[in-house]
């Protein structure tokens, strides 16, 4: 049969966007001794316009957070890669850097490990934070990149192990191609907000990203334990702790991956098995890899420490915090507060809707939580937009969100809220 003009067309493919493979200025040598790193400070402090600046680390692999390669790129000095393996203090490059814009995507996620190393950015523009408030549908940098400049990044080596030295070619090749449009990249998104009207929005939120200093780390890190939900009774949180804190330990000793001694679901497992002997826990889920068995008395005594605490020291089931109850408990506690809450989601959604943004950047979901717990008194939007900046909601999420909330949480009926709450 003889396809139609129409069907013959639908059947012709995309055409393949042209694929970035090799830097534009060569790639660059590993920069891993002083004299080096003195050229590069001398460089990137005569160069012109924002820097680029990306940091690898070798999650899954080792312990903690902290860079092993970091990539710079700016117009007047090219592209650096620096081992800071070899050179953990890069404090005059930050410094050479002050009063620059810093270019990362997703900077939350590098800002710690480059702080480390003596690196802090005055002023930043986050492209993957500038992706969501321009209502990007994928914000990942290679789907970014094709969006705004018609270009593909090859990802194959985004999860390799970084402290391995040396580093292969194929793996700078890749890192040094990730700074390498950041730049450019960033115009673009700009002209994006720019016409959507976000681009104070999105500044905002950058200056807020520069300025705030990271969280002080939780209390009882053991509750991140994924699959936590499963475990029921105080005593088997009890051996997630001691095991988690074991595992820690050793990762922490060993300078691995946590994951790599002991994978969160064996925790999981052993706590709610709550085996008595070393074999009974060698049978149980999660215990058959070689790391795994390599310590197993380390973990048999662990599980042990758990069951033998007394009550008065068993973990409660619910963190200690200073927050509201779970929402799922609203219903029961305070159904007028799970009404105002089930408003307020709805008002800040159409707000998100309306402006193309996704609702998390919109407002807190925690803010939003306190918000309707406890509102203040009178509620009016002064009060509203006093007790949202005291949480940290920047000045435009205020002028978006402020009015809403107050003309919801007034109207809001007390109905099933204990079905439409949840959590």
């Amino acid at each position: 049969m003889t396809n139609t003009p129409t069907e013959q067309q639908e059947q012709v493919a995309e055409p393949e966007l042209p694929l970035l493979s090799a830097p534009a200025d060569g790639l660059p040598p590993v920069v891993a001794d002083e004299a080096a790193l003195a050229q590069v400070v001398a460089a990137f402090a005569a160069g012109t316009g924002p820097v680029a600046v990306d940091a690898e680390r070798a999650s899954g692999y080792r312990y903690g957070q902290r860079a092993f390669l970091v990539q710079l790129r700016r117009a007047g000095a090219g592209t650096a890669l620096i081992d800071p393996a070899a050179l953990p203090d890069l404090s005059s490059l930050g410094e050479a850097l002050q009063g620059v814009e810093w270019v990362l995507h997703a900077a939350n996620q590098d800002l710690p490990c480059l702080a480390e190393l003596g690196m802090h950015p005055s002023t930043l523009f986050d492209t993957e934070l500038g992706s969501r408030i321009a209502g990007l549908p994928r914000v990942g940098l290679g789907a970014v990149v094709e969006e705004l400049l018609g270009l593909r990044l090859a990802k194959e080596h985004s999860a390799v192990d970084w402290s391995t030295r040396p580093l292969p070619e194929p793996w700078l090749t890749y890192a040094a191609l990730d700074v390498e449009v950041l730049v450019e990249l960033r115009d673009a998104l700009a002209e994006r907000l720019a016409a959507q009207g976000k681009l104070e929005w999105a500044q905002q939120e950058f200056e807020h990203v520069a300025t705030t200093p990271p969280p002080p780390p939780p209390a009882e890190p053991w509750r991140r334990t994924s699959g936590l939900h499963a475990v029921r009774s105080r005593r088997q949180l009890a051996v997630v702790r001691e095991l988690w804190l074991a595992r820690d330990a050793e990762a922490r000793r060993k300078d691995t991956s946590p994951g790599r001694l002991l994978p969160d679901s064996a925790i999981v497992a052993a706590a709610r098995a709550m085996p008595r002997t070393p074999q009974a826990l060698a049978a149980t889920s999660g215990f058959t890899g070689r790391a795994s068995r390599s310590r197993l008395s380390l973990w048999a005594d662990a599980v042990a420490a758990g069951q033998a605490l007394p009550d008065a020291d068993l973990p409660a089931h619910q963190p200690r915090g200073d927050g509201p109850p779970p929402p799922r408990a609203w219903a029961a506690k305070d159904p007028e507060a799970a009404a105002r809450l089930n408003a307020a989601r709805a008002a800040v959604t159409a707000v998100a809707d309306e402006h193309g943004l996704p609702v998390e950047n919109l407002l807190q979901p925690d803010a939003l939580r306190r918000l309707a717990w406890a509102p203040p008194s009178p509620l009016g939007e002064s009060s509203v937009r006093e007790a949202l900046a005291a949480r940290g909601a920047r000045g435009w999420q205020l002028d978006l969100v402020a009015a809403p909330l107050v003309q919801a949480m007034a109207d809001a009926v007390v109905e099933d809220t204990a079905a439409a709450v949840d959590a």
